[in-house]
C-alpha cells in the first residue's frame, strides 16, 4: 500500500506511493512528488516533494516569482547560492525561499544531496513531471537525458519566474 487517504482528508504516503521523475541534466538525480493541495483538497495552497541530486551535479541557479519555498536538507553535503551568495549546506540545514529569492543547489560530496521541498502556493510537481521521466523505487538510473526542446515554455506555464544555465 503506497497512498493512503482517510476519511478526514489526511493522507499517509510510503516510500514506494508518490509519483517519481528521473530528473534531466543538469541535476540528474531524481524527484518524488508526495502532495499537491489540488489533489488533497486542502485549504492551503502547496505542493510537497524531495529532490534528490547526484554527486557533482546541481539545481541551476532560478527563482520563482510568486512563489515561496521551504528546503530542508536530510543527505549530503553541498552548497547554495541564495541571492548571489554561497552558504554551506549539510544535513539538517533549512532555508525559506522568499519569492523573487535566486537560489541554486550544488552537491559537493561522494553521495546523494537530498532535500525536501514544499512550494507554495505549489505547482513544482507540474514542473517536475514535464520536464522528467517516471521513475519507479528500486529503477536503475537512465544515462544522464537533456532538457526537453521546450522547456523555456514549460518553466513560463509552471512555477519559474527565470533561470540560468
Amino acid at each position: 500500500m503506497g497512498k493512503q487517504v482517510f476519511a478526514s482528508g489526511s493522507c499517509l504516503v510510503q516510500p514506494t506511493g508518490s509519483e517519481s521523475y528521473w530528473q534531466p541534466v543538469p541535476a540528474n538525480g531524481f524527484v518524488r512528488c508526495l502532495f499537491n493541495s489540488k489533489a488533497l483538497e486542502a485549504k492551503a495552497a502547496f505542493s510537497a516533494g524531495t529532490q534528490t541530486i547526484d554527486p557533482g551535479c546541481y539545481v541551476r541557479e532560478h527563482m520563482h516569482d510568486t512563489h515561496e519555498e521551504v528546503i530542508y536538507i536530510y543527505e549530503g553535503e553541498g552548497f547554495v547560492v541564495l541571492d548571489g551568495v554561497e552558504h554551506a549546506l549539510a544535513p539538517g540545514a533549512s532555508l525559506y525561499l522568499a519569492s523573487k529569492s535566486t537560489h541554486k543547489f550544488v552537491n559537493t560530496g561522494s553521495g546523494p544531496l537530498s532535500f525536501f521541498w514544499m512550494l507554495m502556493p505549489g505547482g513544482l510537481d507540474d514542473f517536475f513531471k514535464q520536464i522528467g521521466r517516471e521513475r519507479q523505487a528500486g529503477d536503475v538510473p537512465p544515462e544522464p537525458f537533456p532538457r526537453p526542446d521546450n522547456i523555456e515554455e514549460i518553466e513560463a506555464n509552471t512555477v519559474f519566474g527565470w533561470t540560468k544555465s
